[in-house]
């Protein structure tokens, strides 16, 4: 079957955009070819800085034949209606049409249509310059006299040339014929901008890409990815160093080149004395290279390994010298801010932030430092964190905020508060919780360990929660302008993850305290209220947290319901025994036994307009099995409480079991809804019994079977 050729090739392709262009390339051609009715075998998109481009394999040569029955208005309908029928169906009278006999309406008119497929070639042509000229680029352009017209391309760059080919293997392929902007698509695409910047005639695929790689263009991105990070590894190597490797900058770099070059070159070792995260942002933020390390000691080395897009006829010398003396220079500015910000210290810095709006409502910097502080003074015996270093860790945080440095590089934020501290002789925890209050920021990100650290960290991110919380900036959605998802998750993994036993209701509400203390203008005034809201904002993001792990979000539900389940770490580890309790035997079957129980309840109770939640009258048990049951619902609603209490939630799910037996014989043996009302309302009070024991461990109504 035929394959598909395409290539848009362009000026400039921004590195940014490439790799939603290649998806979006491969996803409008292929939708396309399946909504014609072409299905298609495999697709691949290919993205370079000078061109896009899109390998379809097994496309049929044509679209298969349609045939449709339309079905027409019944016999003897009004004449407008019979023209419309024929006017739409292609039939030239009612000869050409059947006439059908229907269920209720009588006799109706049926055209059948038949709709031979167009051959591929001509969908294509058709369907390839509607993608082009309503490609979905963020940014675009229009050039030349051209621009001028109505309804000219408007395109990333200037788009030079256009492949489309279409042919089998083994045959020599046919264009698919369209021009758009005095465009016309043909066979024809250009090498490497400067070392084979001629004309290269291409047939399918296979020839396209060894032509590239003749011309000097690797087109493969992730081919360009793997020859950097070779060739960064083996030159590190050679010299004695090793590369700090960077994916988020090797993929940046692999869409600047067709043709990688790895070179490596050197600025002075007395910039050595800047913090490596500084050096190293200097020389990735502005010259897009790699910096590489001592392996021995861990240090930064005075070399650096950039990627340029020529094999150069000096070897490289003038390119590495160029970007020798750019480094040097922002180095330079580096060193200068560095030694600059050393010299003022962090609380000098602090009444410029009575001058920074936070936000409209929520007061400025200052302000929200000022909460952080106090929140933090509250949350630290929690912790075991020693109260004096909090307060002036909590003051301290974002005194960096105001730096030089950070000002110039703000991905150094924190870090360079850590810096600052023991500059000016901070204690370690003060110093390290400028850097690891902003941890964790996503779900593989460390958590501290400090409790001075964890502390601001929470104190932080709940001040956060209750502030956006109090002037109802809620996420709504996919939107979350001011992250606080990513906080919610942040205050949950500190909780567990540091094992700490914390009341987030009363936290929230110390927080929603602290915004009308500097007065915040806040929607709610009810800290109450508002955190009952947060709190099930938690519970959301702790089910999202557990799913991830595998956990079922269901158990989840079942623990939140209790009244007063508010310490993330308990219910965490509650949910965990209530799962493995259900993967056993008795814990699926006492869920059964609670549901039926659960069930026949809810239909009694609205059918009677009462609930039965009294005291069991143990005069009227009958049976042995509803009176084993009574006995049962004691003894087990004592261990489990009792258990519970001691936070052994393996403990309760283990007198939990003990239920099932009783449960069951119940079930089995006694007839609920007994001819004496006595009895009846007896039974169903039992009933409610199981559902109140239960309750100990989990609502188990919110567990899904």
């Amino acid at each position: 079957m035929p394959d598909l050729l395409l290539e848009l090739f362009s000026e400039e392709i921004p590195a940014r955009m490439q790799a939603k262009a290649a998806d979006d390339l491969r996803r409008l051609v292929t939708e396309k070819l399946v909504a014609e009715g072409l299905v298609y075998e495999g697709a691949k998109a290919f993205v370079t800085p000078r061109r896009l481009a899109l390998t379809v394999h097994g496309i049929p040569t044509r679209q298969p034949d349609l045939k449709e029955e339309r079905k027409g208005p019944r016999v003897g309908a009004p004449d407008a209606a019979i023209q419309g029928f024929l006017k739409g169906a292609g039939l030239s009278s009612l000869s050409e049409a059947k006439i059908e006999k229907g269920a209720k309406k009588g006799e109706f008119y049926v055209a059948l249509i038949e709709k031979p497929g167009r051959a591929a070639l001509d969908v294509l042509a058709e369907a390839l310059p509607v993608i082009v000229r309503t490609f979905p680029w963020p940014k675009s352009m229009r050039w030349g006299a051209r621009s001028i017209k109505p309804g000219s391309l408007s395109w990333v760059r200037p788009l030079h040339s256009i492949i489309a080919t279409f042919g089998p293997e083994t045959e020599d392929p046919e264009i698919v014929r369209f021009t758009i902007d005095g465009i016309a698509a043909r066979q024809t695409t250009r090498g490497h901008r400067f070392m084979a910047p001629g004309e290269i005639s291409v047939r399918r695929f296979d020839d396209y890409v060894a032509k590239l790689e003749a011309a000097k263009v690797v087109l493969d991105g992730e081919r360009r990815k793997d020859i950097i990070l070779a060739d960064a590894k083996s030159l590190a190597f050679a010299q004695g160093f090793e590369l700090v490797e960077d994916a988020g900058l090797l993929e940046e770099v692999a869409g600047l080149v067709e043709w990688p070059v790895v070179l490596m070159g050197s600025f002075d070792a007395s910039f050595l004395s800047i913090p490596p995260e500084v050096i190293r942002a200097t020389i990735r933020n502005n010259q897009k290279c790699f910096v590489v390390r001592d392996p021995k000691t861990g240090k930064l080395a005075n070399k650096f390994v950039l990627v340029a897009n020529i094999e150069a006829t000096d070897g490289g010398q003038t390119i590495v010298a160029g970007n020798e003396r750019v480094i040097r220079a922002r180095l330079s500015d580096a060193k200068f801010f560095y030694e600059t910000d050393l010299r003022t210290r962090l609380e000098a810095r602090l009444p410029k932030f009575e001058q920074i709006v936070f936000h409209e409502k929520l007061g400025t910097q200052a302000a929200r430092i000022a909460r952080i502080e106090r929140l933090a003074a509250e949350i630290a015996p929690l912790v075991g964190a020693d109260v004096t270093k909090v307060k002036r860790a909590a003051k301290l945080a974002k005194a960096d905020l105001l730096t030089e440095v950070v000002g110039e590089f703000p991905e150094t934020q924190g870090l360079m508060g850590r810096y600052y501290a023991l500059a000016q002789g901070e204690d370690a925890s003060v110093a390290s919780a400028s850097e690891e209050h902003y941890k964790p920021q996503g779900p593989n990100d460390r958590v501290p360990a400090d409790p001075v650290s964890i502390v601001i960290a929470l104190a932080d991110k709940i001040d956060t929660l209750a502030g956006f919380w109090a002037i109802d900036e809620k996420p709504t959605g996919s939107k979350d302008p001011y992250a606080l998802r990513r906080a919610a998750l942040g205050v949950i993994r500190l909780a567990v993850d540091n094992e700490l036993r914390l009341h987030l209701s009363t936290i929230a509400k110390s927080g929603v305290d602290g915004l009308r203390e500097t007065g915040a203008r806040m929607t709610s005034v009810d800290g109450c209220e508002l955190s009952s809201s947060l709190l099930a904002f938690f519970a959301d993001r702790l089910k999202v947290q557990l799913r991830d792990q595998g956990a079922r979000h269901d158990l989840v539900d079942a623990v939140f319901a209790l009244e007063g389940q508010d310490d993330m770490l308990m219910i965490v580890r509650r949910v965990e025994a209530l799962g493995k309790f259900l993967d056993t035997d008795d814990g699926k079957n006492l869920l059964a036994g609670t549901k039926r129980a659960a069930n026949i309840l809810r239909i009694e109770e609205k059918k009677d307009g009462t609930s039965y939640d009294g005291a069991v009258d143990a005069s009227l048990l009958r049976q042995p099995e509803e009176k084993a049951l009574a006995t049962a619902i004691a003894g087990v609603t004592n261990d489990a409480s009792a258990a519970v209490a001691k936070e052994d939630f393996a403990g309760a799910m283990s007198a939990m079991a003990r239920l099932r037996p009783a449960v069951d014989a119940f079930f089995d043996k006694v007839k609920v809804n007994d001819d004496d009302k006595a009895i009846r309302e007896n039974r169903l009070k039992l009933l409610n019994q199981i559902r109140v024991a239960t309750r100990a461990v989990a609502d188990f109504s919110k567990i899904q079977d």
